[in-house]
């Protein structure tokens, strides 16, 4: 099971990508889609054509990490359409395959 924080910084590649890409290929898109972000810690999150297999490069701190996960059947919701940033909540639900009708805060700040 992944852990995420409250506080990561989560970040949804609107293209379909390659999943041959490793660890340089993924680096690269994540410095042309989000410049200067690389090495801050957030996670990027690149799914396939098909929505059905799922990257996530992370930075660690001393190093890189890609966590992979590929659906037997289905496929990751397309729900979060043009959103390039997402917060904790909406990247396990898309992890789970839901797909949220509607999001309401419990309380708000």
């Amino acid at each position: 099971m992944i852990t995420v924080p409250g506080s990561a910084r989560l970040f949804l590649c609107q293209k379909p990508m390659s999943m041959r890409k490793s660890f340089e290929g993924l680096s690269k898109e994540v410095e042309q889609l989000f410049p200067g972000e690389l090495l801050s810690g957030a996670c990027f999150i690149f799914l396939n054509r098909y929505r059905d297999h799922m990257k996530v490069l992370f930075w660690d701190g001393d190093g890189f990490v890609i966590w992979y996960k590929r659906l037997e059947k289905g496929t990751f919701s397309g729900a979060w359409g043009s959103e390039m940033s997402l917060d904790r909540r909406s990247f396990l639900m898309l992890l789970e395959g839901i797909t949220p009708k509607r999001l309401q805060p419990r309380f708000s700040l």
